[in-house]
């Protein structure tokens, strides 16, 4: 590996499979922290934070990690570009689970070290660039599928007459109102319906406005009642 700057900053990132492995007195979280501490000294690394993901399987997938999920945020706020880890494992033990967030990182322009400075991000080994291709294709496949089984539910829901999304009408924000403009319009006077800007009208005397404060306009009393 080559010389790093000794301007250079970067973030730990350290994980636990097991809870009996979680605690001040257990040896996992500790032995990660030195290993990665002593690395970074040597290498001139100031480690400006830690994420740590306890009692997470290395089989857990690797965008439901919290910890994981607060270093991305980090990452992305505050510029830092290197994160180091005790070594691969601590993304997964499963080989395509370790590409997923390496790739992760790889997506947002950060190298990732071990403890023995191994570079995770730069590799000419033609396993892991095979699996990089197929980690990164799994994740456009699983997006994909994500964005189209959202679709379905939403054009499901409107087939089934109901609200997906947008403003809420006026009968969900104010159904008494609804109400009220209904019986208006249905009762007749001398044999002839109120008009809609009669109801508006009878409506705000009964001190049922707008949110501006103002009458109902026509337009959205026959919206009402047309519900």
């Amino acid at each position: 590996m080559g010389k790093i700057s000794d301007k250079m900053k970067a973030v730990a990132y350290l994980r636990t499979s097991s809870a009996t492995n979680v605690g001040a007195d257990k040896d996992s979280d500790r032995r990660q922290r030195e290993a990665i501490n002593s690395f970074a000294k040597r290498a001139g690394i100031a480690i400006v934070d830690e994420y740590y993901d306890a009692a997470v399987s290395g089989g857990d997938a690797i965008e439901s990690r919290p910890g994981f999920a607060a270093l991305l945020d980090r990452i992305e706020s505050n510029g830092v570009r290197t994160v180091i880890v005790e070594d691969a494992t601590r993304f997964a033990r499963e080989l395509l689970t370790q590409e997923l967030g390496i790739l992760a990182l790889i997506g947002r322009g950060v190298t990732v070290l071990t403890a023995t400075g191994e570079d995770l991000t730069n590799t000419d080994d033609p396993m892991k660039v095979a699996m990089r291709q197929i980690a990164g294709a799994f994740a456009r496949l699983e997006k994909a599928r994500l964005v189209t089984k959202l679709k379905k539910a939403r054009d499901n829901k409107r087939k089934s007459g109901l609200k997906v999304e947008g403003r809420k009408s006026h009968a969900e924000l104010k159904p008494d109102v609804i109400e009220v403009a209904r019986r208006l319009h249905r009762k007749d006077r001398k044999g002839e319906r109120r008009s809609y800007r009669e109801i508006a009208a009878e409506l705000a005397q009964r001190g049922h406005l707008s949110a501006k404060g103002t009458p109902f306009s026509p337009s959205v009393i026959k919206t009402m009642i047309g519900r």
